[in-house]
C-alpha cells in the first residue's frame, strides 16, 4: 500500500506454509533461533541497527505509540460485535485470546466503555506452556514464562506480556485460564462440523483458544462455578484467524479449509 520493503521475523516454531503465506504478500522473512519474546528482542536490535522502523503489537519499555495503535485496531473487531448484539443485551461472559495480551486488552478496554457496570466477566484465555498472563494475574505483576513456549496455538505463544495490555488486563480481566493442546483439533473440528446445526466455520489454532475454554468448563463443576456460568450464561468468542496455514489445518481437522467453507 506504501511502497516499502518489510522484514518479517518469526520464532524458530511458525509453520512453513505460514511463512509461505507471508512471502506470497511481498515480504522477506527471516527465523530467528528462539522464542516469541526472544524474536521480539532480535527485532528491536536488527532495527536499531539498520534504521529501520518497528511495527509490533507488543509495547516494552521505549516502545509504547506503535503497539497502542495496533490495539486500537483491534477495537474495531469488539465494535463490529457489540453492534451486531441482539436485542443490545450485553453478553454475560466474553472469552479472549492472550498472547502477548494486546488484543485481549483492546476487546475488555471497548467492553468496559460500552457497557460500564453491566460489563461482561471478561476472560483470558492462554496455552498452558505459554500462560504469561494468567501467572502474572495470580502475582499481581508481570511474570515471564521461560523455554520454547511451544502450543499448538502458535499465534498464543508468548512469555511476556505487553505493557500497556498489562495496565488493561490487570483491573479488567476477571479470570484467566490455561488450556491443553491435546484439545486443539477437537475444538476446530467442532466449528467446521457446525456443530448443533451451526454453519461451518474455519477457524485456526489460536482461534479456538476461547471455544476450547468453554468446552473445558463444560465438563468441570467446578471451573464452571468459578467461571459463573450456567444455563442462562451467553458467551461471546472471537474467532481471530482462519487456515493461516491450509496444510497444517487439513492435518488436524481432517478436511480442507474450503470444503468446510462449502460444507
Amino acid at each position: 500500500m506504501f511502497g516499502c520493503n518489510c522484514v518479517i521475523f518469526v520464532p524458530s516454531a511458525v509453520s512453513d506454509g505460514r511463512v509461505k503465506a507471508i512471502e506470497q504478500y511481498g515480504a522477506v522473512v527471516i527465523r530467528v533461533a528462539g522464542n516469541y519474546d526472544e524474536t521480539v528482542r532480535h527485532v528491536q536490535t536488527e532495527a536499531d541497527r539498520n534504521g529501520w522502523f518497528v511495527i509490533s503489537d507488543t509495547s516494552y519499555e521505549g516502545y509504547i505509540d506503535v503497539p497502542r495503535d495496533v490495539m486500537q485496531g483491534y477495537v474495531v473487531m469488539a465494535s463490529e460485535a457489540i453492534a451486531q448484539t441482539l436485542d443490545d443485551t450485553p453478553p454475560s461472559h466474553v472469552f479472549a485470546q492472550g498472547g502477548v495480551g494486546g488484543l485481549a486488552a483492546a476487546v475488555c478496554t471497548r467492553y468496559w466503555r460500552e457497557y460500564r457496570a453491566a460489563r461482561p466477566r471478561f476472560v483470558v484465555v492462554e496455552p498452558m506452556n505459554a500462560d504469561c498472563i494468567c501467572r502474572s494475574l495470580q502475582a499481581g505483576k508481570p511474570v515471564s514464562v521461560e523455554g520454547d513456549l511451544e502450543t499448538a496455538m502458535a499465534g498464543l505463544s508468548a512469555g511476556e506480556v505487553s505493557l500497556l495490555a498489562w495496565e488493561v488486563l490487570k483491573c479488567g480481566a476477571d479470570n484467566g485460564l490455561a488450556v491443553p493442546d491435546d484439545r486443539v483439533a477437537e475444538a476446530m473440528r467442532w466449528l467446521g462440523e457446525g456443530e448443533a446445526g451451526d454453519a461451518s466455520i474455519v477457524a485456526g489454532e489460536s482461534a479456538v483458544a476461547g471455544l476450547l475454554a468453554l468446552l473445558c468448563a463444560g465438563e468441570c463443576d467446578e471451573l464452571r462455578q468459578a467461571l459463573g456460568l450456567d444455563e442462562n450464561s451467553v458467551v461471546q468468542l472471537f474467532g481471530t484467524e482462519g487456515a493461516t496455514d491450509p496444510n497444517l489445518y487439513a492435518a488436524l481437522t481432517g478436511r480442507s479449509a474450503d470444503d468446510v467453507r462449502a460444507g
